[in-house]
């Protein structure tokens, strides 16, 4: 077999991407006590983390920004131009600044660090350079470990930003997990799209008691299968004297079942064709787990059950389709 014939541009990305690698390793391998003392003073504020950059370092805040209020934590990103003209009065007591520099003496910050100063505000900053202006104005430094650029000259922000980027992440991560922030919690921030459906309860999806094709252990199997193909979900719940599921017959059963021929199946009652260890799930787990659990038993169907396993409804497939969450 012949080796791929080398490409320039494929060869500059695989460096690109290794010098990266290589800077975010070296930044995990730099993380010390200031990091966690970071997320404390974030995480004891109680109005919101104003995010700040110039430039790249701006594009980078505003992502973190956004990251931090999706998940739990108020955040939104001030413009330090802006914030010498007027802004200033969007940061107030009980805010905490969290500044982003590469070099550590961009000058637009300077109004904004003054701001926090005198009102007293914890100041976080992510910088480049130790020592700098930032690092020495602020509460906690994080300050990024020695790497170089990517681009070819070493000049344009490439290694930096996503170093800082790579740490915002991980200063919004700790402060989800410190929280206790949940699946739920995340949904609240989240409910469009994909990812909202994803994360929708089963009892927001799921067919009602009205809909439940169910039928006693006793009931043969002549008019189970008219009760099943009435209600089209593919299967039929049988339900005991107590009202709980006992087991369910699907078209697999009854395919199986017919080995003795159909005038033996529909002689036969429920109780004796059904499975007797039915998979279901409750009301308010999440439909992405209604989803795995399908697709790992290859089913297109769940009785969904209370405490005491009485089916309060069932979640098909195509409804899960329908709602985008498959």
């Amino acid at each position: 077999m012949n080796a791929p014939i080398p490409h320039p541009d494929l060869d500059t990305a695989r460096q690109v991407l290794a010098l990266e690698s290589e800077a975010l390793t070296a930044l995990a391998a730099s993380l010390d006590d200031g990091f966690a003392r970071a997320v404390s003073l974030l995480a004891g504020t109680t109005g919101r983390v104003v995010v700040s950059g110039m430039g790249k370092s701006g594009h980078v805040g505003r992502k973190i920004a956004a990251t931090l209020a999706s998940t739990g934590t108020p955040a939104l990103f001030v413009h330090p131009g802006e914030a010498s003209h007027g802004d200033l009065g969007m940061i107030v007591a009980g805010d905490a600044v969290l500044a982003l520099s590469n070099s550590g003496e961009t000058s637009e910050l300077a109004d904004l660090i003054g701001h926090a100063k005198r009102f007293g505000l914890p100041l976080v900053g992510i910088t480049g350079r130790d020592g700098s202006a930032l690092a020495r104005a602020a509460d906690v430094a994080l300050v990024l470990p020695a790497a170089p650029e990517a681009c070819p000259m070493g000049l344009a922000p490439t290694t930096s930003t996503t170093m800082q980027l790579a740490l915002g992440d991980a200063i919004a991560v700790a402060l989800l997990t410190r929280r206790g922030f949940t699946a739920a919690d995340f949904r609240v921030f989240h409910p469009g799209g994909k990812l909202g459906a994803k994360l929708s309860r089963v009892r927001d999806l799921m067919h009602g008691p009205q809909e439940l094709p169910l039928a006693p252990p006793e009931m043969t199997m002549d008019a189970a299968i008219v009760a099943m193909t009435a209600r089209r979900f593919g299967c039929l719940g049988v339900v005991g004297p107590d009202g709980a599921l006992a087991g369910i017959v699907t078209d697999g059963d009854l395919r199986r079942a017919l080995d003795g021929g159909a005038a033996s199946l529909l002689a036969r009652t429920a109780g004796a064709v059904m499975n007797p260890n039915p998979r279901s799930i409750a009301p308010d787990a999440l439909a992405a787990e209604a989803l795995h659990e399908m697709n790992a038993r290859s089913i297109t169907a769940l009785f969904v059950v209370d405490a005491a396993r009485r089916p309060v409804g069932i979640l098909h497939i195509h409804d899960l389709l329908r709602a985008g969450v498959a």
